[in-house]
């Protein structure tokens, strides 16, 4: 039947290569702001400069990335990106060991980790169009959406416990080695990939950096659904640090109960993942992005009547449960709309211009957040971005688009000695199974 059909042996080694770095990504969540605080005795203005700065530099390196990864094979760059993570990650355990790690060393980590996850994704993103059937996109989605949120749900914690017991750098080598084994992985797909190259000049045009911006700007849904999930996931974002500060300082919750009411509330993800497409077969695609786009924007605002006790453990509970299994429902819905709607000769640069508008739109409003939050309260700029957030659903498309673009649209490179071999190789095909 459609609803079980499996996407297929090859995504299968692509999905465990995406959950081994997901979860050593959940074991090393956080790390490199406590190295800089347990590790260099760092400020709380040098931690938010390092949850800043790295990653909005990392955007700018990514610039040019996007139509870089266009035009190579994707499973290359993928591997290339993975390998960059681990030799990048392991200079801190290596600068540790030999007492010459330094603060600036943290930031050039967090800028180059960054730029790789761009690249990584945008690489990800167009070679998934590749492995699996249009009409089980979905369906794939929401697997590396269930497999985010129970990495989340299960690494930070088990990646606490194992600083207490090993020290500052253990989970940022855990992380790192998670890498090298999801390269590894991505080796076994045995799936054919032609080189895409341009028709006429080789060279990178700077019309092609902006090429990402220029289709998600001109889409009429996806402008709106661009647009909407730079608010929300910004604001969603920026409010996390300033709760760290409520609970953890006004409210001194111990860090271990802090720790508990994030982790929990994941789980919910999980539930939302396994949704995903029953709901849009029952539903449509649109009325899903409307209506659970709307749902994840009012839960926010409960975050500012948090208080102190159990009351207010149960309270951010709540709301973070409430929040995630929205999010969690919505993004696969979202992520295989954004696929489906894009050309296959732009995916990558799409998806780069999304991941980097939306890390630079997180840098920002963090940082706003940061400066609110100092010159009145946590609990005020919690508050303000709450009320900002139930504006966000306006952006959300009112209308169905139209049906998404062909693949066989006019491309600006071919393949060697076959032209229109992009087409064919992107069309599904009746025998799934020879495909993977």
């Amino acid at each position: 039947m459609a609803a079980t059909r499996s996407p297929g042996r090859q995504f299968g080694w692509l999905w465990t290569s995406y959950a081994v770095s997901a979860y050593g990504s959940g074991l090393g969540f956080g790390a490199l702001p406590l190295i800089a605080v347990l590790v260099l005795d760092a400020s709380a203005g040098q931690v938010s400069v390092l949850a800043a700065v790295g990653p909005a530099v990392g955007a700018l390196i990514a610039l040019p990335l996007g139509p870089w990864v266009e035009f190579h094979r994707r499973r290359p760059v993928m591997i290339a990106m993975h390998l960059a993570r681990f030799a990048v990650m392991m200079t801190i355990p290596v600068g540790y060991a030999l007492g010459r790690l330094s603060f600036a060393q943290l930031l050039v980590v967090s800028a180059v980790a960054a730029a790789a996850r761009i690249a990584f994704n945008a690489a990800g993103g167009a070679y998934l169009r590749t492995l699996v059937r249009a009409d089980d996109l979905l369906v794939a989605n929401a697997r590396f959406e269930s497999t985010t949120w129970s990495s989340i749900a299960v690494g930070p914690p088990l990646g606490g416990a194992a600083v207490g017991l090993f020290g500052p750098v253990t989970t940022v080598i855990a992380d790192a080695v998670s890498y090298l084994l999801s390269a590894l992985c991505l080796t076994a797909i045995r799936a054919r990939e032609d080189h895409p190259r341009r028709a006429g000049r080789h060279r990178l045009r700077a019309g092609e950096v902006l090429d990402g911006w220029r289709h998600l700007l001109t889409h009429p849904g996806l402008r709106a659904l661009y647009l909407n999930q730079l608010v929300v996931g910004g604001l969603i974002m920026a409010t996390e640090p300033l709760l760290a500060v409520l609970m953890l300082g006004e409210l001194a919750v111990p860090p271990w109960q802090y720790g508990l009411v994030f982790a929990v509330p994941c789980l919910g993800g999980l539930v939302g993942a396994r949704l995903a497409r029953r709901v849009v077969a029952r539903h449509g695609q649109h009325r899903i992005l409307r209506t659970v786009g709307t749902l994840r924007a009012v839960w926010l605002i409960g975050l500012a009547f948090v208080q102190p006790g159990v009351a207010g453990l149960v309270t951010v509970i709540a709301v973070e449960l409430a929040i995630i299994v929205s999010m969690s429902l919505y993004n696969p819905v979202l992520a295989t709309y954004r696929l489906t709607h894009t050309p296959a000769h732009r995916t990558a640069r799409t998806l780069s211009a999304w991941s980097i508008s939306s890390s630079a739109t997180i840098a920002v409003l963090s940082a706003l957040g940061g400066l609110l939050a100092d010159a009145t309260s946590p609990r005020t700029a919690i508050t303000v971005a709450g009320l900002l957030i139930l504006a966000s659903p306006l952006l959300l498309p009112r209308r169905e688009s139209s049906a998404p673009p062909p693949d066989d649209e006019r491309h600006p490179y071919r393949g060697p000695g076959r032209p229109g071999h992009e087409r064919r190789r992107l069309a599904p095909r009746p025998r799934l199974r020879s495909r993977t």
